[in-house]
């Protein structure tokens, strides 16, 4: 009876994995983050990664004395924890210090082109676009890198683009203390293009529009000018 229950298990969560992979299914606005994901060190984690992955290579029947492979298990541990998921970790959450608006500027700032390199978390394939972010002054303004750190920041954990958006908004509209933000991307899906339907062409736009952003008007400014080419 154990075995069959446990059987039963596998084919349900097989099935859950399937479904929400394909749906882009987000459970919520929030990271999904145990409360002791802290407990270990960087390097702990990265010894217990090492060895896991490992395994992983081991099982797909890698040769791992092999001197290209010896040590690719460290160097993707290394890589997840320090590098493309250093986002989890809220010890790097960048400062978003922000400063008097003394020269009282009122229109809308934009920051476009901010590169986006982030993981789906469904296949932990990589997602790469661009945000184009912006607010209007509540009396604050902020380090135009600070936004591009902010993007970043949320960027580097595993993700769904719809929940990256919002991070970015919530993140902005906390640090400028104004509903006046704005937050699009665009990006390209290696879970859409390397596997499943494999459709190359395509790409995924989400975006977040808040306080005087949802106006049509300032909404529509805004679309024209990060449609605006200003490469260098």
């Amino acid at each position: 009876m154990k075995e069959n229950t446990l059987i039963l298990e596998k084919i349900d969560l097989e099935q859950i994995a399937d479904e929400v992979g394909d749906a882009h299914f987000g459970s919520s606005e929030l990271t999904p983050i145990r409360e002791d994901a802290f407990d270990l060190t960087d390097s702990e984690k990265i010894e217990i990664i090492q060895e896991h992955f490992s395994k992983i290579m081991e099982t797909l029947g890698l040769d791992l004395t092999d001197d290209s492979l010896r040590g690719t298990p460290y160097r993707v541990a290394k890589m997840y924890v320090k590098e493309i998921f250093h986002g989890l970790n809220p010890k790097n959450r960048p400062d978003a210090r922000t400063f008097s608006n003394g020269y009282e500027y009122s229109d809308m700032v934009i920051e476009k082109n901010i590169q986006v390199t982030s993981f789906c978390e469904h296949h932990f394939l990589p997602f790469i676009g661009k945000a184009h972010v912006a607010y209007m002054s509540k009396g604050k303004v902020i380090g135009l890198s600070k936004i591009n750190r902010l993007v970043d920041y949320f960027s580097r954990r595993p993700q769904v683009q719809e929940r990256l958006t919002l991070q970015i908004a919530d993140a902005l509209s906390e640090a400028m203390e104004t509903d006046d933000v704005a937050v699009f991307i665009d990006s390209k899906h290696l879970c859409v293009s390397t596997r499943g339907i494999k459709d190359t062409s395509s790409s995924t736009i989400t975006s977040e529009f808040r306080g005087a952003f949802k106006e049509k008007e300032v909404q529509q400014k805004f679309i024209d000018f990060i449609k605006t080419n200003t490469e260098l």
